[in-house]
């Protein structure tokens, strides 16, 4: 408490003696002993309310203890079954939860991670992919503050995610790996990488990489072969010894038949290898007729087209030309969409040639569009002329329904610069994204889209696109959501294809260890999103006509299912509505490939370097009491005692109001007792 208010506590008591003793004692005609007892009361209660002015705040302190938290994590990938490390790792955890003094030392925190992090409740090492370094972030992040080592049982072999030795540099935390696997060294061949376009073109050759690795001390030859279902369409003799343990193989293939085709890579094992399955890798292509070809057209130069160039040609069935107004009208016919960007009086022939061959479009206007040319040349939308910009944010309309769109964070995206005033559609249009000015929905689109005459067209009323692109790689570290929402826009404007009720959005062909997610829409009869419907898959394995049935759950505005797991083969599949005749169908295949299966060994250097790089130490299953001793021996892993300093102002002392209260009262009643009132 300070000096200050303890004066005026000091001078408050005796004002309130003062003005008792002036009261009953100086100018009181009480001649009893009663007024020594008025006068405490009265003294009582004065001081009380002056306390209350004053208001004079008391600490307190409150100590306990806290013990650093020991975080122990598995990894629960079927790798570890794989390399028959599933017992060990179990044992090590029963042990670690089991010893007495460890657990009295630290708070034991237990989790399991395969692709994501989640409490450890069993283990069942079933995990398809393993992401250590997303564990590690994890663990940093929510033990930032605390003394909070870690405990990782793994064998060291990330299948997902960025490079876990760089993530473990973010995190304060001493990291104690105890390493899952065979030590030994075994002789080894395997397929590392395997590198091939998704999708192909009919009648043209396609380029296939290879990166072989050789693991061992002997020279040996070997044969890669490439199989399309029962022929060898490549064979090549390789050579490998110590100093030269791996080739890189590259060779191209014919796209002789439209759809998706399937091969197998085989490198011959040797004699006495231990681990075959990673002699053998299978990879998929799509093999399309043509390629959609998408023009941009611009007059000038802005960093939106070469992010949409670099969107689109994301999927590598388009192709982008940005041309001059004058160069797209030589070339009209050489393209199934045009993109306007920014289009002002260059444009003008071009667009009533647009019109008069009814070709689809995607019109992006900014501040250097001409909309008195864009008013007068068609008639489906008007902009009010103000010659003023403006800022707008994206706002998402989740009630969009002509193709399914990503549930993206468009609120976090940067505004776009477009003509301030209201654009009116005369046409009816579903709009995308609405303009929003700080948070506030303005009811003005920003990007729509409508059919006209057989036609599609949409329209961005802004620029400056290019900075969601960048957004969203900040946002997830990865370009393709942003990619993607570009690219279902652009496939539904280049396709000339009927609404349905029912949209499907899903893949060709998966990947073993691929999510097979698929997703759809369902639209009632005035083609409003319906997210009360009631949707289900049926799924049939074309190999041996087995049948299975799953709901589709509502999830971000998209009905959506996850087969992941899935055996491979070829799947037929229809999506329907379980009160309405409403279906539709498609196919796909999941391509045999195991990731997880592709290791011999665990990464022992890797795992002691992450070791030393965080003052920690690694060790093998069988060494969990050594872990356990050093633990307990190493001193910055101590019990901490922590106070906690509380401030309580005298105000909130509901004894003190009581007690005035009680004073006054008392003083009351006694002079109302003896007649003095």
């Amino acid at each position: 408490m300070q000096t200050e208010t303890i004066v005026y506590i000091i001078i408050a008591g005796v004002a309130a003696l003062l003005l008792a003793l002036f009261q009953y004692i100086y100018k009181s005609k009480i001649k009893s002993d009663l007024k020594y007892l008025l006068t405490v009361l009265r003294t009582i209660s004065v001081f009380g309310i002056l306390l209350l002015l004053i208001n004079p705040k008391f600490e307190s302190f409150t100590y306990f203890d806290e013990k650093p938290t020991l975080v122990v994590a598995v990894d629960n990938s079927e790798s570890i079954s794989y390399l028959k490390q599933d017992e060990s790792a179990s044992n090590v955890i029963k042990t670690l939860e089991s010893q007495k003094e460890l657990n009295e030392r630290f708070n034991l925190q237990a989790y399991s991670f395969g692709k994501s992090v989640n409490e450890l409740d069993s283990l069942n090492f079933d995990a398809r992919q393993s992401n250590i370094s997303q564990a590690l972030k994890q663990f940093g992040e929510v033990y930032d503050n605390e003394t909070a080592p870690i405990v990782l049982l793994t064998d060291g072999n990330q299948t997902y995610g960025s490079d876990y030795s760089y993530v473990a540099k973010g995190v304060k935390q001493s990291i104690y790996p105890i390493i899952l696997g065979d030590s030994t060294v075994y002789s080894d061949l395997s397929l590392k990488q395997l590198n091939v376009n998704r999708y192909v073109f009919l009648k043209n050759k396609f380029p296939v990489e290879i990166i072989t690795n050789y693991n061992g001390t002997e020279s040996i030859t070997t044969e890669l072969k490439i199989w399309s279902g029962n022929s060898v369409v490549f064979r090549k003799t390789l050579q490998f010894d110590e100093s030269k343990t791996s080739q890189i193989i590259s060779t191209t293939l014919n796209a002789t038949s439209v759809g998706v085709k399937t091969y197998r890579v085989d490198l011959v094992p040797l004699a006495n290898e231990k681990n075959r399955v990673n002699n053998s890798k299978n990879f998929g292509v799509e093999i399309i007729d043509q390629k959609t070809n998408i023009a941009i057209v611009a007059e000038r130069l802005h960093p939106d087209l070469g992010a949409l160039k670099k969107a689109i040609e994301s999927n590598e069935q388009r192709s982008v030309s940005i041309l001059k107004p004058k160069e797209y009208e030589s070339k009209i016919n050489d393209f199934q969409l045009v993109v306007l960007y920014q289009p002002d009086n260059n444009f003008n022939s071009i667009l009533k040639e647009i019109k008069d061959q009814n070709l689809n479009t995607f019109t992006i206007s900014g501040t250097s569009t001409s909309w008195s040319l864009l008013n007068n040349s068609q008639a489906y939308y008007k902009q009010t002329i103000t010659n003023q910009t403006e800022d707008f944010q994206p706002s998402l309309n989740r009630n969009y329904n002509t193709f399914i769109v990503d549930n993206l964070d468009f609120n976090s995206y940067p505004p776009l610069k477009s003509e301030f005033g209201a654009l009116e559609f005369l046409e009816p249009s579903d709009i995308i994204l609405y303009k929003s000015v700080n948070g506030i929905n303005t009811d003005q689109p920003m990007l729509s889209t409508f059919e006209i005459n057989n036609t599609k067209h949409a329209l961005l009323n802004g620029e400056g696109i290019w900075r969601w692109r960048a957004q969203a790689y900040l946002d997830t570290e990865s370009f393709i959501d942003f990619d993607n929402f570009i690219g279902k826009l652009v496939q539904y404007l280049s396709s000339n294809k009927k609404r349905k009720r029912i949209n499907v959005d899903y893949k060709s062909f998966y990947n073993g260890n691929d999510d097979v997610i698929i997703s759809a829409q369902y639209f009632n009869k005035n083609y409003e999103f319906d997210a009360e419907a009631s949707l289900s898959i049926v799924i049939k394995n074309a190999d041996d006509d087995s049948i299975r049935e799953v709901p589709l759950l509502l999830n971000k505005g998209n009905y959506s299912v996850d087969l992941s797991g899935i055996t491979a083969g070829n799947y037929t599949f229809t999506v329907k509505h379980n009160s309405e005749a409403v279906a539709t169908s498609g196919s796909f295949q999941v391509l045999e490939y195991n990731v997880e299966q592709q290791f011999l060994n665990a990464d022992i250097d890797k795992l002691k370097s992450l070791a030393n790089n965080s003052e920690g130490e690694a060790y093998f299953s069988s060494e969990s009491s050594n872990l356990i001793e050093n633990l307990l021996a190493d001193n910055r892993y101590v019990t901490i005692q922590k106070s906690t300093k509380n401030i309580v102002p005298l105000i909130d002392w509901k004894y003190l109001l009581g007690l005035i209260a009680l004073s006054l009262f008392a003083e009351w009643f006694i002079r109302k007792y003896n007649g003095l009132i």
